[in-house]
């Protein structure tokens, strides 16, 4: 699965779905329309059923259908597709395998670094895979990181029928 989730991952947090709390639409940017339309189409390629956009909020829901006979309730997982009010262009996402507890040197060019000094809790996350941007942008991994995990354990469950579950629902939406 962390095979197909973290291109997944990186492809989204790619996308520009920055809201504009000054538009009087909803969703508030053409971007995050887009984005929707473009997760439908996953979906569909994946296999998951009743996938709707709801032109009057913005949302998009799809469902995996149950594959047991047990009486067990309907799930759901929500995410939203926009990213906060915040640089979104040409984001840069840069992998750090394995951290070290140290600096983060983000940009060279631009000496923006990433230090445990500044934000001590990096230390709890020594040997572990780190995503970050370069420090020009946001990343957008609130809450692309849900939607990639989402989608991600939908296409498990769908590649592995053998795996029991009730009907689950998923929806994401604009704006937060």
């Amino acid at each position: 699965m962390y095979k197909e989730l973290l291109p997944r991952f990186l492809r989204y947090v790619k996308i520009n779905t920055r809201s504009d709390e000054t538009s009087e639409t909803t969703p508030s940017t053409k971007s995050q329309v887009e984005f929707a339309h473009m997760l439908m189409e996953e979906l569909k390629e994946l296999g998951l059923e009743k996938i709707e956009y709801n032109k009057n909020n913005g949302y998009v829901t799809a469902t995996l259908p149950s594959n047991t006979t047990e009486k067990v309730p309907v799930i759901g997982f929500i995410s939203h597709m926009d990213t906060a009010d915040f640089n979104a262009e040409n984001i840069d996402p840069q992998i750090h395998e394995n951290y070290d507890g140290k600096d983060l040197i983000l940009n060279k060019k631009e000496n923006i670094v990433l230090s445990p000094v500044d934000f001590p809790n990096l230390k709890k996350y020594s040997g572990q895979t780190l995503i970050t941007t370069d420090g020009t942008t946001l990343l957008g991994s609130d809450d692309k990181s849900g939607i990639a995990e989402i989608i991600s354990a939908m296409a498990y469950f769908l590649e592995n029928p053998e795996i029991p579950h009730g009907e689950v629902r998923v929806a994401f939406g604009p704006d937060e």
